[in-house]
């Protein structure tokens, strides 16, 4: 009996010794070759919003320049009446040269003024009082006076040399004004050896549009 208890004191002894050989055991060595790195924390990238997506959206009108309003009147209505009464004028003989100035826009806005001075040519070259000067006669005496084919006589003095030039007894000036909605179209025969009117007439044009 003394001998067992010995055999298990001896055991217990034994088991001893080696939990405590197992506990005083050196730390394993640090291999100094290779050092251990520590790893940087690791940043997740920002969020970025994604982009709306715009294909499907309504595609953007492109801008269109305002094109200008272009404005059509009644010339023959207004001056058909004046050209009437001018030929009834005392003074104006048959077979008379006239010169049919440019008709001059002074109204307050734009518009076509040779639609007016053809509607004059026009409405002249069907009567059998008045010889016209042509628009040839015209340009070579506008070349002759240093003037551009284009230029418009604009003045009555003008109109009266021009007239000299090419042999004409009559000058006939004319000008629009007032509201260029609804121009006043004035008209004066003159005479070219004294400047005199001896005729003078206005008509309001209407718009046709």
């Amino acid at each position: 009996m003394i001998i067992g208890r010995y055999r298990y004191l001896t055991v217990a002894v034994m088991a001893l010794v080696l939990s405590g050989c197992l506990s005083t055991q050196p730390p394993a060595p640090v291999d100094e070759t290779h050092p251990t790195v520590e790893q940087p924390p690791v940043t997740p990238p920002p969020t970025v919003p994604p982009l709306p997506d715009i294909s499907t959206g309504p595609e953007a009108e492109p801008t269109i320049p305002a094109v200008p309003r272009v404005r059509t009147y009644a010339w023959s209505s207004a001056v058909n009446p004046l050209i009437s009464k001018m030929l009834l004028t005392d003074g104006v003989t048959a077979g008379g040269v006239l010169l049919v100035d440019s008709v001059n826009n002074q109204t307050n806005g734009s518009l076509n003024a040779n639609s007016a001075t053809e509607a004059l040519v026009d409405a002249l070259s069907h009567n059998r009082t008045f010889v016209l000067v042509s628009a040839q006669q015209l340009a070579v005496a506008k070349q002759q006076l240093g003037l551009s084919p284009q230029d418009s006589l604009g003045s009555r003095s003008k109109a009266i040399g021009i007239a000299r030039n090419v042999g004409a007894q009559f000058v006939l000036y004319s000008n629009l004004s007032g509201n260029v909605t609804t121009p006043t179209l004035k008209m004066q025969l003159m005479l070219v050896q004294t400047g005199e009117i001896i005729w003078s007439g206005q008509s309001v044009v209407q718009q046709t549009d």
